[in-house]
């Protein structure tokens, strides 16, 4: 199970875990910590080539949430399913 904290190859940090994370993609391919030996199918599927931007978190219904170091050319996914940019909470007003 990845667990928070845990930075991945493709530069994303997981800021919040759920059981759901064990299938977390980039682009199609299994997301490994840094370290680990690459996914040998290593390669971007046209499918899930839509992108992530830096400095933005990734949410899921599970309430799973990853942070982007490092922006690239796939998208995060959780099996089949894409991650949705989170949205910033507005501030309340100051009048």
């Amino acid at each position: 199970m990845i667990k928070t904290g845990t930075r991945l190859q493709s530069q994303v940090i997981v800021v919040k875990t759920a059981d759901s994370l064990d299938d977390l993609r980039a682009g199609g391919v299994p997301m490994v910590p840094i370290g680990s030996a690459t996914s040998p199918d290593a390669g971007l599927n046209p499918a899930f080539s839509d992108g992530n931007t830096m400095g933005k978190r990734y949410v899921d219904e599970t309430g799973a949430e990853v942070l982007v170091t490092k922006a690239g050319a796939g998208t995060l996914t959780i099996g089949q399913t894409p991650l949705t940019l989170k949205e910033a909470k507005p501030l309340p007003a100051s009048d």
